[in-house]
């Protein structure tokens, strides 16, 4: 399956999980494709069979300002048939934990085949590496039950 990874990390614990996600995805056999958000060409999401969105959250649970291109692009375009997820790190200490995977979750339902989301508290630990292969094998998942509908 063709999947992209498209990530925003502003500590580093992000990126981990984006990376985390992208081996898991190449373990699985996709051809898969890891990109920050600030060098992916949003008129090329529609080449792909699956995207994956990892975030992390700003301020009071807004989106990084580096990803509201990327939401809006998302918003804008007819991309119903694409496999989606959406990932991030974030702090429970906040009242908004994760809140930006909260916003990207709602708007990805509405316009892609939205399969599955993950939080990971702060820093991904070795408990959340098993998620991340559950959080693939749900976008196969998904992907499988879009084809065989079709």
């Amino acid at each position: 399956m063709k999947t992209l990874i498209v990530y925003a990390s502003r500590t580093g614990n992000t990126e981990r999980l984006a990376n985390i996600l992208y081996e898991k995805s190449l373990e699985a056999g996709n051809e898969t494709d890891y990109v920050e958000v600030g060098d992916v060409h949003v008129q090329k999401l529609s080449s792909y069979e699956a995207c994956i969105v990892v975030t992390y959250t700003w301020g009071s649970g807004d989106l990084p300002r580096e990803m509201i291109p990327l939401f809006k692009a998302f918003e804008r375009a007819d991309l119903w048939r694409l496999v989606t997820g959406v990932a991030g790190t974030g702090d429970q200490c906040y009242p908004h934990y994760c809140g930006a995977v909260d916003r990207f979750r709602d708007m990805l339902h509405a316009k892609t085949d939205l399969a599955v989301t993950l939080k990971v508290e702060l820093a991904p630990q070795q408990s959340d590496v098993e998620k991340c292969s559950l959080f693939i094998d749900k976008l196969i998942a998904r992907k499988r039950i879009l084809l065989s509908a079709h």
